[in-house]
């Protein structure tokens, strides 16, 4: 079965390549690199989803001996592209056909853009030479940026503190930015994750030391006013007015070196800005946590934890142990014991007191293991984003464009607009909803952005899955959140036609090219259930903060309501989803905790 499996597999990468490039194009070497990546993929995918999607495969495989005469792997090309064409017409197969063709065009252009790839050297992880009792004063699990302001700010003030990180050590020069290698070394599961509802919600999380600062672009918001104050209402949430929050966002922007782009802003980023200028519409500049070396540096260095407050927690005396997952926690008399797993052992770790600062899915899914559940997991939070890929008449893209700074906030919270990564590699998956028109990619990437519209809306929830160890993620959009993404598809899509876009293609099944204003009229006023291509990269609010037990898992200051010594100290405590991205409200908020913990200012 396992041989089915994967000869099944490789058969369907090879289609998707021959297909899509042609058959010269899909060589041997090509063939093995895309189905290799695609199998260790799955293998990667969340524990719960492995089975089903090797039955799936199979399933797939067998059919087409009994629609057509033999295994799929034995199938000429043109009744492989006929058995394709069948089974997508199926629901769950759409999602098996888009994972095999997603990820052969993305291996194949990206060995296009950077050629033959090499392996990084690993590098080593660092852990702590723990004894069977082992103890700590306090025990911070995860280092994103949450956790690692937590140990540093907490290790400066002289407490004994050792940081939990499930990931491996990696600086950020191991990996290219948002490259093949990125994706397999340093996000959770590969990236094949999801929040499942009548629409999926595809999301990313960081998974090594660092976290999500390690994988994002570093822009930086401070937390809206009047959304704190929504929060200080609704949750009794004390101490978070902005005057309040003002000294701890302004310490995190200094050590950060939070600045403005410096240089000229990439192509696509002056487009956004000049059609939200036709329009009328309030447009901004991102600024980043980026350090720039004196005069004529317009690169800068992204100041994520490994470069920043790791290495401060560190120096102050943290002990920092990567590749250590910690499966739950005990609460005894002497504090809390922590059962950790490290390179297939397990070992306890005692501590008095315990930071959890895994992440809005998993600090939430480690309290439910621990048998702690109220309000845990009950309202998660994220920014589901729909994407445009717009064509211009000039250049707008390079291969070393990143994410770029501008952001169009006219109708915030409610929609924001923005640019996406914009790598070739990036665009050929965003145009799989457009098998037509796919080939432009080739010829006109440069001429390619991809841009997003992004909502507040929709509610989820974490739960752990019986037997396994990777949590089940679910999300509800409502209809009015179907209409708000309709109408940001809308809404983007003139601004992109006011800066001059010739061709747009949104990234929903079903819709056609747009390309004046005349095609913008004949979208429909909901988003379709199930058609859109949907994605975040945020996520917070699982375990929200504030006063009112009713809805609050922990008080205003991160302390877990019924529970001493135990806190949380990242995006979890949000109490809902800000509407800008996330990591200065996280670190500001972090920073404030830390402070009251302490009983003075840190």
């Amino acid at each position: 079965m396992r041989k089915t499996f994967r000869k099944t597999a490789e058969a369907l990468c090879e289609s998707f390549l021959r297909e899509r490039y042609g058959v010269a194009a899909a060589s041997r070497d090509a063939i093995r690199d895309a189905s290799g990546f695609a199998l260790a993929q799955h293998a990667r995918m969340p524990d719960y989803l492995r089975l089903p999607f090797f039955g799936a495969t199979l399933f797939f495989g067998l059919s087409a001996l009994v629609m057509r005469g033999a295994p799929f792997h034995r199938l000429n090309g043109e009744k492989r592209q006929q058995h394709i064409r069948l089974m997508r017409r199926i629901g769950p197969f759409r999602d098996l056909m888009r994972f095999y063709e997603g990820l052969s065009v993305f291996a194949y252009d990206e060995a296009l853009e950077r050629g033959p790839a090499e392996e990084p050297p690993q590098a080593p992880a660092i852990r702590a030479s723990l004894a069977s009792d082992a103890r700590t004063d306090i025990a911070v699990i995860g280092s994103g940026p949450g956790g690692a302001i937590t140990a540093a700010l907490l290790a400066e003030a002289g407490r004994e503190v050792m940081l939990l990180e499930a990931g491996p050590m990696l600086a950020l020069e191991d990996t290219p930015e948002f490259s093949r290698a990125e994706m397999e070394r340093k996000y959770r599961n590969g990236g094949i994750t999801a929040a499942f509802g009548s629409t999926k919600i595809s999301y990313v999380e960081g998974c090594c030391a660092g976290g999500g600062s390690e994988i994002n672009a570093g822009l930086y918001h401070r937390t809206p006013e009047s959304m704190l104050e929504r929060w200080q209402k609704d949750y009794t949430l004390d101490g978070a007015a902005l005057h309040e929050l003002k000294p701890f966002f302004e310490a995190n922007e200094r050590e950060l070196s939070v600045s403005p782009l410096q240089g000229e802003s990439p192509p696509a980023s002056l487009r956004m800005r000049e059609g939200a200028r036709k329009l009328g519409w309030s447009s901004m500049e991102v600024p980043r946590w980026f350090k720039y070396d004196g005069t004529g540096d317009t690169a800068g260095r992204k100041q994520s934890m490994t470069r920043t407050f790791i290495p401060r927690a560190v120096g102050a005396g943290c002990i920092l142990r990567t590749d250590t997952r910690v499966a739950r926690l005990s609460q005894d008399a002497g504090g809390w014991t922590l059962h950790c797993e490290s390179d297939g052992e397990g070992f306890d770790l005692r501590a008095n007191t315990v930071f959890l600062c895994a992440g809005a899915i998993h600090t939430a899914a480690l309290l439910r293991r621990s048998g702690i559940t109220q309000n845990i997991g009950n309202s998660l939070r994220m920014h589901p984003t729909v994407k445009v890929v717009a064509r211009f008449p000039g250049v707008v893209n390079s291969r070393n464009m990143g994410v770029t700074v501008e952001q169009v906030k006219e109708f915030s919270p409610r929609l924001s607009f923005g640019v996406s990564v914009s790598r070739a590699p990036y665009i050929s998956l965003a145009m799989l909803d457009h098998p037509a028109h796919r080939k432009i990619v080739d010829e006109r990437w440069h001429n390619m952005a991809i841009y997003y519209a992004m909502i507040t809306g929709g509610q989820g929830s974490v739960r752990n899955v019986p037997s396994y160890r990777d949590p089940l993620v679910r999300y509800t959009l409502a209809p009015e959140d179907m209409r708000n993404l309709a109408e940001g598809v809308q809404k983007l899509s003139q601004l992109l036609l006011a800066a001059g876009a010739e061709e747009l293609f949104p990234t929903v099944a079903g819709y056609p090219p747009l390309r004046n204003g005349d095609d913008l009229r004949t979208l429909p006023e909901t988003l379709p259930a199930g058609h859109a291509s949907l994605m975040s990269v945020h996520l917070f609010s699982s375990c929200p903060m504030g006063e009112d037990r009713e809805k609050c898992a922990v008080d205003s200051f991160g302390k877990v309501h019924g529970h001493t010594n135990l806190y949380i100290n990242d995006g979890s405590l949000l109490c809902t989803a800000p509407g800008v991205n996330p990591q200065g409200s996280i670190m500001a908020f972090a920073r404030r905790n830390i402070a009251h913990f302490l009983g003075g200012n840190a």
